[in-house]
């Protein structure tokens, strides 16, 4: 059994980490890509010929000519949640499993979330910026969050735990989702217009698909109130950065904080980013090592599970694997 690992050097170290690549290697040969770059559609058909299983970093695609061009492929795991540059119809078409790794970076996010939310009300960066460059630092009231309502879009894994930290803070918390049924006392369900229009903070959770792409527009950011920030950890595709920044600079929202953007490999934009009341991270929600050794490891078990003739935790087409091999 060969598996490829498509994550480049420095991916690997960051993102799967020596103790999960000793597991898998404990398993099946591995075939390591050793370029800077990640690879494109011909470079991965190229570097897979041969393999049974790719392990796919997120920024690897998985486009549909691989499938065909890859008749020994049996199941191409991404190691990440997100499937959405994997063309799983084609997957599906040509017998190939596709899974994701499941999130284990929830409690990573949400400690970035309020480090976040603290950094937007009370201006540290801001401070801290002025201070490096010699200057004096505009003395302004902050916000307690103690007090204050947060407005959380999308009730999933990292919602419910940013919800939970943000109630014993002593915050009212608001919860915007149409696909879920909040039981929670501790927070209130409200629509969508409501949450953008009362939140002192709003933090973007949902999930990235064609109903949310451009979720926070002008209309929403226009419902804001002016003393009010936004922060995103979900993914730039939500957001329409046009409007945002027009938002930031004209002063209708007091601030914004992102992890992600439309930037490659999801990473906030820099015309965003340079923004004197934005505060950005280059998409390191889930670096961390605990999160990052759980979506690796997650990835070594969906190998072991498929060794065993098995349908791996984390397959998104099961009924379609007929490349189920030896």
């Amino acid at each position: 059994m060969k598996v490829l690992l498509t994550h480049t050097p420095l991916s690997r170290e960051q993102y799967y980490g020596p103790r999960a690549l000793a597991a898998l290697g404990g398993l099946a040969e591995v075939v390591l890509h050793e370029g800077d770059a990640p690879l494109d559609a011909a470079a991965l058909v190229a570097a897979a010929q041969g393999v049974d299983l790719v392990v796919a970093d997120r920024a690897t695609a998985g486009p549909a000519g691989i499938f065909a061009a890859l008749p020994q492929l049996r199941a191409f795991l991404r190691c990440a949640v997100d499937i959405r540059t994997i063309d799983v119809e084609a997957a599906s078409r040509a017998g190939v499993l596709v899974t994701q790794a499941a999130p284990g970076f929830v409690d990573a996010v949400t400690e970035l979330a309020l480090g976040f939310m603290i950094d937007l009300s009370r201006g540290i960066s801001r401070a801290t910026m002025a201070y490096r460059a010699g200057h004096v630092p505009e003395v302004r009231m902050g916000r307690q969050l103690s007090g204050s309502r947060l407005g959380i879009i999308g009730y999933g894994a990292i919602g419910r735990n940013l919800a939970a930290l943000a109630a014993a803070l002593g915050m009212e918390v608001l919860i915007a989702d149409p696909h879920v049924t909040v039981s929670d006392p501790r927070v209130r369900q409200v629509g969508f217009e409501t949450l953008m229009a009362e939140a002192d903070v709003v933090v973007c959770l949902a999930v990235a698909t064609a109903e949310t792409e451009n979720l926070i527009d002008a209309a929403a950011l226009g419902r804001m109130r002016r003393d009010a920030v936004f922060v995103n950890l979900s993914r730039g595709n939500l957001v329409d950065e046009a409007a945002l920044a027009a938002a930031l600079t004209e002063g209708r929202i007091a601030g914004a904080a992102m992890d992600v953007g439309r930037a490659p490999d999801q990473m906030p934009s820099p015309d965003l980013a340079r923004l004197p009341t934005v505060v950005a991270t280059p998409h390191v929600g889930g670096l961390t090592p605990p999160a990052i050794e759980a979506q690796a490891f997650d990835t070594v078990e969906q190998v072991r599970a498929i060794l065993a003739g098995e349908v791996p935790r984390g397959a998104v087409n099961a009924e379609s694997w007929s490349r189920r091999g030896r």
